[in-house]
């Protein structure tokens, strides 16, 4: 009878195990998929970012973990040592600040016996006061998720291990000194060497669904902490709970090194293509499609086609054209992003006024003047699709991409002169992370910006900034440099004026062949330098790779953004190779050249580019001058996130969101920052977004 009750309890337990829900990834207290102070192999979804803060005294971390490939994540992050100054000659009372990157992999995916494995670098260069390597991996049984791992470096400061690599080569027993000092190297003699340590836990999920509970041991023991000797462990388990508020907003707490509080709370969101997009409940209506099968007879109403096609489809008409039986609209997208929506909303306009005669509609698109790429679709096609008459397939398989060249056709109608003057306003931020004068120095502003068209292809652009909050107030410190000051002056630029006129430069842009493009510009063209300067780009259609050049002869500005001009002038320029899909849905870019401080020497950026626009990208730069030179950070280096806004909002939108992290503002590898570029200007010449996303012509 025992054993028949263990083995009713045995199955009544399974059957709510299996009833119970999975335990959802969640960051730890460095940022990064982990329980507390340990990583664990799980992964936030492709496409996720979150940004978070933990604060366990001695140490408050700010940090921002992306997700850009399922087995990939990195992490970037700021940590604030209370019991340590930065130094009095520097910063007077503040605490030190340190930042660093991480990284992890997922090298194993999970299967039914097998659990998932990942390796991981934390605290890779900069100081390296928290570096630490490890190989983890975490298994789940229903609503328990169980990790196990082997740390080196401060994962392992108990030691309790000796380095299973050290029977590989006895190098590996010794963990030299790595990072220190300026920060900025990468100590690659470090990596996996040393006495290791294992840690581990477990996660489990309560039948409450938004509270999950944590358990973990830790291979650290704290001594010789950086934190100084306050930082005591009484013991080596640590116990959290993580309460998510809804699918963003996760508070976590916990109680760590047996005497210590913990606090935190993350905000995670998904720009993937599988989250779902606000619906456009701001847009105009897509027009019908045409209720009949016969095609109209008699003139079409050409100047009240073109007002609808900017109405519905956002398409500012330059003229419309007839090519035997094709018939043609020419202008400029305004509102939607390269993709399908444009193209079927232009479409449903054109086959209710398109003639007998007309078997295929084509949408030539420019940009600021310059022809970029003709796209065309079978009327018929196009028409049974929407009607849901025939699959999408049908009506993709007639999609046609074609160079604007000139061809014998006949012009219906031809848009009067628009109004040159366009302004608008806009809300700004930028800020300051980790220096010596504080945690966050912030500032939002109000923006006044207009352009005036004196011709297609030439214009003149302006921006006003007026300041309207910040902390600034905070921000006193100029940091030392060996190299001409073109971005350690960046306190002047900020708290000099509170009214400034970062940009105001006239353009001229063309199309120079049909695969060339190229544009010359003058004036003030970023916050701290104005001059002179062109560019030119191949960019061959639906061509993995691009090639462009720019030259510019820059002179630096008045820390007032006004038309002041100071004293130091520089000639800089770069070669930039581009290229798509090295690793799938990858941006590669290749730059060498001069940068502002003179010196000499290349960047590599790569970033990961979704179907719905979205980018996450990380840079790093090097040039001939010495880590001596250079100084703090040793090169330069950071990442970003580009959001389309349409991608949050109720409106469709051409406009982006661009979160720039730059661990330290230094000379050395300093870039011109210029306000637009030839290659994101004819991101049109690359079909792939419009076949990714091509459902999106029925919308």
């Amino acid at each position: 009878m025992k054993l028949k009750r263990r083995l009713i309890a045995l199955a009544v337990c399974a059957a709510c195990n299996e009833l119970a829900a999975q335990p959802v990834p969640l960051q730890g207290d460095f940022g990064g998929v982990g329980l507390m102070q340990t990583p664990t192999a799980r992964m936030m979804g492709e496409g996720n970012v979150s940004f978070g803060f933990s604060k366990v005294e001695p140490y408050g971390r700010l940090y921002l973990a992306l997700q850009p490939f399922e087995w990939f994540e990195g992490v970037f992050r700021y940590t604030d040592v209370s019991t340590v100054l930065y130094g009095p000659d520097i910063a007077g009372d503040q605490s030190y600040k340190d930042k660093g990157f991480d990284f992890k992999a997922r090298v194993w995916e999970e299967s039914r016996w097998l659990p998932q494995v990942a390796v991981g670098l934390r605290d890779i260069g900069g100081t390296s006061l928290f570096s630490g390597e490890y190989v983890v991996a975490s298994k789940r049984w229903n609503d328990l998720d169980f990790s196990l791992g082997m740390g080196w470096g401060y994962l392992a400061k108990r030691g309790d291990i000796e380095n299973p690599l050290g029977w590989l080569h006895d190098g590996f027993n010794t963990r030299p000194n790595g990072g220190g000092g300026q920060g900025g190297t990468v100590a690659l003699s470090s990596f996996f060497r040393g006495p290791a340590a294992l840690f581990g836990g477990v996660q489990w999920q309560t039948p409450w669904e938004p509270l999950q509970l944590k358990l973990e041991y830790e291979g650290n023991n704290y001594r010789n902490d950086y934190g100084g000797p306050t930082v005591k462990q009484d013991s080596a388990l640590n116990y959290g709970a993580s309460y998510r508020l809804n699918n963003a907003l996760t508070f976590h707490a916990g109680w760590e090194r047996g005497n210590t509080m913990m606090i935190g709370l993350s905000l995670q969101g998904d720009f993937s293509p599988r989250s779902v997009s606000p619906r456009k409940v701001s847009d105009p209506p897509a027009e019908p499609v045409r209720a009949t099968d016969a095609r109209p007879e008699g003139p079409a109403n050409w100047p009240d086609i073109a007002q609808r096609l900017e109405k519905s489809a956002g398409f500012r008409v330059d003229r419309i054209k007839q090519r035997e039986r094709e018939l043609v609209v020419e202008g400029e997208q305004r509102r939607y992003r390269p993709g399908p929506t444009g193209l079927g909303r232009a479409a449903r306009v054109l086959d209710k006024a398109a003639g007998p005669d007309v078997d295929w509609l084509t949408v030539a698109e420019k940009r600021d003047g310059m022809p970029l790429v003709e796209t065309s679709v079978n009327r018929e096609s196009f028409r049974d699709a929407v009607r849901d008459e025939a699959p999408l397939s049908a009506v993709q398989r007639t999609i046609e991409h074609a160079e604007p060249l000139q061809r014998q056709e006949t012009t219906l109608y031809e848009a009067p002169p628009a109004d040159p003057l366009t302004w608008g306003t806009s809300l700004g931020y930028r800020q300051n992370l980790g220096g010596p004068d504080g945690f966050i120095l912030y500032q939002f502003n109000a923006n006044l910006e207009a352009e005036y068209r004196l011709a297609p292809g030439t214009w003149i652009d302006g921006r006003l900034s007026a300041n309207l909050l910040n902390n600034y107030d905070k921000f006193v410190y100029t940091a030392p440099s060996n190299l001409p000051r073109v971005r350690t002056l960046v306190r002047e630029y900020l708290v000099s004026s509170d009214i400034t006129m970062p940009v105001l430069q006239a353009t001229h842009a063309r199309r120079l062949e049909p695969e060339v493009y190229g544009m010359v510009y003058a004036g003030y063209l970023e916050t701290m330098f104005a001059g002179v300067g062109g560019e030119m780009l191949y960019r061959p259609l639906n061509s993995p790779l691009a090639v462009g050049f720019n030259a510019n002869w820059v002179k630096q500005r008045g820390f007032n953004q006004d038309f002041a001009l100071r004293d130091y002038d520089v000639f800089t320029g770069h070669v930039s190779a581009y290229y798509r899909d090295l690793l799938p849905g990858t941006l590669l870019t290749l730059s060498a050249g001069r940068y502002l401080a003179g010196d000499w020497g290349g960047t590599v950026d790569i970033a990961r580019e979704f179907s719905n626009g979205v980018r996450m990208g990380v840079w790093a730069t090097q040039t001939n001058v010495s880590r001596e030179q250079f100084g703090e950070g040793s090169f330069d280096k950071g990442f970003y996130l580009s959001v389309p806004f349409d991608v949050m909002g109720t409106r469709s939108t051409r406009d982006r969101a661009n979160l720039v992290i730059q661990p330290l503002i230094r000379d050395g590898g300093a870039r011109l920052q210029r306000e637009r570029s030839l290659y994101d200007m004819t991101e049109e010449r690359d079909s792939r977004f419009l076949h990714q996303n091509f459902p999106q012509i029925r919308d």
